[in-house]
């Protein structure tokens, strides 16, 4: 449990911190390519100012268009048609141009416009510009670029960055651990206190508990006794067993913390251990009117530990007999699924409410609906989470769900899952 919240908290710590870094690197990133394309349209203002002169006024100002297939221009009268363009367009290309609706909105707007268009090859800038002469606007000067080079550039820049994340995420996964382990030290050592606690008194209350045992069972075999006394101490046996069976549980429990129970992990029959474990409840289903039945091939290879399945097996059967009511049914059936070895428990009982799904394998806990009604006696509520833990520690596990939800009959089934080598 503790080891869980270990990692738990790395993955957070390590998961904020991941998040800032994509914050930070996608705010950086996102800057940097904004920058670029301002000083590329500083850079395109430039060229068209320059072009623009050499059309109206005659000039040989040299422009970047010139032989350059990352560059392009072309010129629109007041009507939108071509007037002139890069002589070099039909060698290297036009790279989309021209654009006539930012060529209108440009004309009308009466100054400069960009936008980022996808051309022939690719994402390219265009910077639309006015051309005015004496003050009027007599054309459109269409001025573009490929955004090739600029995206190498942020490609770049991505290169650089990532390395730089995954080295901050996996720094931050250490640093995440070794805070994670300095946070959870304090819980480890109070919970392996209580879990000595909880061993010690177990086993030390087992010896009271069996000599008072023994003096009640003593005192009835001498037969001394009226009716109304003899009531008693069967009620007082009946309360000893139960403590017994709590105290059983709670120094398994703490062996299961402790890492203290021997597991065995070698193949056996689980269909052995199904007949085996619904003989054993047999007599209490029938004594109640419950009908058990086992549905299991002749053969089922499992792999893990037979005894610690009959345990499994035992705390399920008791449930499910426990809850069904007279005139209802058990069914115990096995069956081989993919790369495991199924065994489940179906009863035909008052089914668990979905809100106490998630938590009827926690330790302790008991649901107050439908399942706990009319149960006097009950569990302690150790033997589901018991039950889940033994299976784990045979590297399966226990699954619960509600057998027939929506239906007014219930019914819960538990899946006991062991792998099948």
């Amino acid at each position: 449990m503790l080891d869980r919240m270990r990692r738990r908290l790395t993955l957070g710590y390590a998961g904020v911190f991941a998040l800032i870094l994509l914050f930070l690197g996608t705010a950086a990133v996102v800057g940097f390519s904004r920058e670029l394309t301002m000083q590329q349209d500083t850079l395109l203002a430039q060229e068209a100012k320059d072009q623009t002169a050499n059309l109206l006024d005659g000039e040989d100002r040299e422009v970047l268009a010139s032989g350059s297939a990352e560059y392009s221009w072309v010129a629109l009268g007041p009507e939108g048609r071509v007037t002139d363009r890069d002589p070099t367009a039909a060698a290297s290309g036009t790279l989309g141009l021209p654009t006539k609706d930012l060529a209108a909105l440009a004309r009308e707007e009466g100054v400069a416009v960009s936008e980022t268009i996808r051309g022939p090859e690719g994402r390219v800038r265009v910077l639309s510009v006015p051309m005015r002469d004496g003050g009027e606007v007599v054309g459109v000067m269409q001025y573009a670029r490929s955004q090739r080079g600029v995206q190498e550039t942020v490609n770049r820049l991505l290169l650089v960055l990532l390395p730089l994340a995954l080295g901050g995420v996996g720094a931050a996964l250490l640093g995440g651990l070794y805070m994670s382990g300095r946070a959870v030290r304090p819980a480890r050592e109070s919970f392996e206190r209580q879990r000595a606690f909880v061993a010690d008194a177990s086993h030390e209350l087992k010896t009271p508990l069996t000599l008072i045992r023994a003096d009640a069972e003593m005192v009835l075999y001498r037969g001394n006794l009226n009716a109304e006394d003899g009531a008693l101490l069967e009620h007082q046996l009946g309360e000893t067993d139960r403590m017994g069976a709590i105290l059983s549980d709670l120094l398994l429990v703490a062996r299961l913390d402790a890492g203290k129970l021997e597991v065995a992990g070698k193949p056996f029959d689980l269909s052995a251990v199904l007949s085996e474990a619904a003989e054993r409840f047999g007599p209490r289903a029938t004594a109640k009117g419950v009908r058990l039945d086992v549905l299991a091939p002749d053969e089922l290879p499992a792999h893990g530990d037979a005894k610690r399945t009959a345990q499994i097996l035992a705390v399920l059967l008791d449930n499910a007999v426990r809850f069904t009511p007279p005139g209802g049914t058990v069914v115990v059936e096995g069956r081989p699924r993919d790369r495991w070895t199924e065994a489940s428990v179906a009863d035909s009982g008052p089914g668990i409410p979905p809100e106490h799904l998630p938590r009827v394998f926690d330790r302790f806990y008991r649901a107050d609906a439908a399942r706990t009604r009319g149960e006097s006696g009950g569990g302690t509520g150790l033997g589901l989470a018991i039950g889940r833990e033994l299976a784990r520690a045979q590297g399966g596990d226990l699954l619960a769900e509600d057998a027939r939800a929506g239906q007014e009959a219930g019914g819960a089934t538990f899946s006991l899952r062991l792998p099948c080598r």
